[in-house]
This record gives structure tokens, C-alpha cells and sequence, in this order.
């Protein structure tokens, strides 16, 4: 009698294991096949995935839902750094930058220093589409866009006017100049070099630098194919001087994608960030078999040891959805914010990440 009730538990307990262990192998199998389609991007800014998701879900392509993602951005000038009326330079006008990569063929259209057009990421999409070039520049690519159709219009607004005019007020500080007279630590110039270049100038930037001077939109869409496209969207660094271009436009850099190994986005100090190819570097970790967190991590890293107290941020994601983030922690800065989208989230959703 007791050796029949053990064997009796034994028995059903055997049932309850091979029956854990097979609804535990399809939740698995489910959560593997249900990691794409992927959207994910730069900072909470929620209606941009809402827009990349919904494009792929009415049947649009990888490189549709990363242009109407970045362009919602633009629409809503999020953070007042993206889009029109938003970080002026250091003659009050706003510029924009933006770049758009097939991961499938390689092919990237750029737009930087874009000027009096407000959809920089529609302008870099037509020149993948209708040129043999990848990155258009300064008033002539104001004169590309204007030829596909785009509006001119001007991109200030009284918030960004009253940004500028603010800046004037305080003797134009902070700003990006040095080595140079009269003391742009002082006065607005015009500047002139120095002759005494014994003592390398600091950026006055650099002491001052706030979060939402350097953020951008940075958004990754990988199909349920496994296609990937990146891109990016953004004003550029408040009071900058003209002409400047940050990361952002830059294949490698703002963004890379590559559909056999993954993508990654970068947002943060483009200055800095741009000397490393953070995005091409990431990926590149990937391609090695490293998972994508600690592929963001590495190039975080990397850059620290050649400046420590840069602001940072990397995303990434690699072939079967797998996605993680990093930042490089400084004060005022310990967490990252970014969104991502797939079918086990069920809706955007807000990711949160420590600094390291």
C-alpha cells in the first residue's frame, strides 16, 4: 500500500513536470517568435513609437515606420530639440540634421545644416530615393528639398527667438568657442584666433552643458523579416556655431544598421560622440554574438577613457529583437530613458536604464 501511493506520486508528479516543462518550452518558443516586429528610439518620446509602430502594422515598410517616427518627433519638436523652433545657434537660427539607413542594402540618405525645411527626415529618405549621394549639406540641401517638394518655412518661433535673445543678454554664455580673442568667456565677439595657443582653452560649454542641449531622436525598426532600418532626427547643440554638425547625420555614428548583425542609435554630446562611431562599433559587437546590452555598455565605456564626464547614450538591438541600452553616468544624469515596442510589450512601453 505504501509502495503503490509513492509510486502513485512519483507518477503524477512526473505528469506535472513533463506538463511544466511543455507549457514552460511554448511560453519560451512564444516569447522567441513574438520578439518582432521591434520598434524601439532615444528618450520617452511615446508618440514617435506609436507612429513607427502603427506604420509597420498597416503593412509599411522597415524604412516607412523609422521615417514616420522621427518625423512625428519633428511635429511635436520634442523636447524642443528635434524639429523646428528649437535650439537656435548662435545667430538665432535653428538648423536642422538627419539621417535615415536600409540595413538591408546599406544605403543612407543624410541631410545636415538643412535649412527654412522643417521635415529633415522626409528630405534624407528622398536623398536615398532619388540620388547616387548619401549626405546632403547647408543651404544646397535646402535647394534639394525645395526640389522634392518640400515647403520652405521658417523654422524660428518665439520660444526659440526668446532663447537667443536671452543668450545675447548674458554676453553669449555659455558657448562653444576658445583660443580665441576677445574672451568668449566674456563677450560675444566677433572672434578673432589667438596668437598663444601654450594653453589649450576649455569649452565653456563643458561646465554648463544641460541634458536637453544634446538629445536627439534615435529610433530603430526591425521588420518581422528580420529587415532593419535606423535614423535619426534633430536640431543640434542649443547656440552652436553655425555650420556646426554633430553626430547625428552620421552613418556610424547618430545611427548604423546592418540586417545580418543589428542596429544601434546614439544620442548625447555629438562633439564627443561622433570620434568614436558608437553606432558602428556597437554593432560590430553584436556581429561577435555579444548581447546588445553589453554591446551599448563597451562603447559607453570606450569613450569614457578618453572623456570621462561626457552625456551619452546608446541603444541597440540585434537580429532576433533582443534590445538594450547604456549611458555614461555624470551629475544630473544617472538614468536613461527610451521606448520600445513588440508584440510581448503589447504597446510602447517606457525602458528605464542605471548609468554606469
Amino acid at each position: 500500500m505504501g509502495s503503490g501511493g509513492n509510486s502513485s506520486e512519483l507518477w503524477l508528479s512526473a505528469l506535472l513536470l513533463f506538463l511544466l516543462q511543455a507549457v514552460g518550452g511554448s511560453a519560451l518558443l512564444h516569447a522567441g517568435a513574438s520578439d518582432l516586429p521591434l520598434v524601439i528610439n532615444t528618450w520617452a518620446f511615446r508618440k514617435a513609437t506609436e507612429a513607427a509602430w502603427s506604420t509597420l502594422q498597416a503593412g509599411g515598410s522597415e524604412l516607412d515606420a523609422v521615417e514616420k517616427g522621427c518625423g512625428q518627433c519633428e511635429i511635436e519638436q520634442c523636447d524642443g530639440s528635434v524639429g523646428y523652433g528649437g535650439s537656435p545657434d548662435e545667430h538665432g537660427e535653428t538648423t536642422l540634421d538627419a539621417m535615415i539607413m536600409d540595413g538591408n542594402t546599406m544605403e543612407v540618405g543624410a541631410v545636415a545644416d538643412l535649412r527654412r525645411i522643417k521635415n529633415a527626415i522626409g528630405v534624407a529618405r528622398k536623398v536615398i530615393q532619388h540620388t547616387g549621394h548619401t549626405l546632403l549639406v547647408g543651404e544646397s540641401a535646402t535647394m534639394f528639398a525645395e526640389s522634392m517638394g518640400f515647403p520652405s518655412e521658417d523654422l524660428t518661433t518665439q520660444k526659440s527667438l526668446s532663447i537667443y535673445l536671452k543668450w545675447l543678454n548674458r554676453s553669449c554664455q555659455p558657448n562653444f568657442w576658445k583660443n580665441v580673442t576677445p574672451d568668449a568667456s566674456k563677450s560675444c565677439g566677433p572672434y578673432k584666433q589667438t596668437e598663444d595657443f601654450r594653453r589649450e582653452g576649455k569649452n565653456i560649454l563643458e561646465k554648463t552643458v544641460h541634458v536637453h542641449n544634446h538629445d536627439t531622436i534615435g529610433m530603430i525598426v526591425i521588420g518581422q523579416n528580420g529587415s532593419i532600418a535606423a535614423g535619426t532626427s534633430t536640431n543640434g547643440a542649443v547656440h552652436k556655431i553655425q555650420g556646426r554638425v554633430g553626430d547625428s547625420p552620421i552613418a556610424g555614428a547618430g545611427a548604423y544598421a546592418d540586417s545580418t548583425a543589428g542596429a544601434a542609435a546614439a544620442t548625447g554630446d555629438g562633439d564627443v560622440m561622433m570620434r568614436f562611431l558608437p553606432s558602428y562599433q556597437a554593432v560590430e559587437y553584436m556581429r561577435t554574438g555579444m548581447e546588445p546590452t553589453v554591446a551599448c555598455q563597451k562603447v559607453i565605456s570606450r569613450i569614457r577613457k578618453y572623456t570621462p564626464f561626457f552625456f551619452g547614450a546608446v541603444i541597440c538591438a540585434n537580429t532576433s529583437g533582443s534590445y538594450g541600452a547604456a549611458c555614461n553616468k555624470v551629475p544630473g544624469f544617472t538614468q536613461f530613458h527610451f521606448m520600445a515596442s513588440n508584440p510581448t510589450l503589447r504597446q510602447p512601453s517606457e525602458q528605464i536604464v542605471d548609468c554606469i
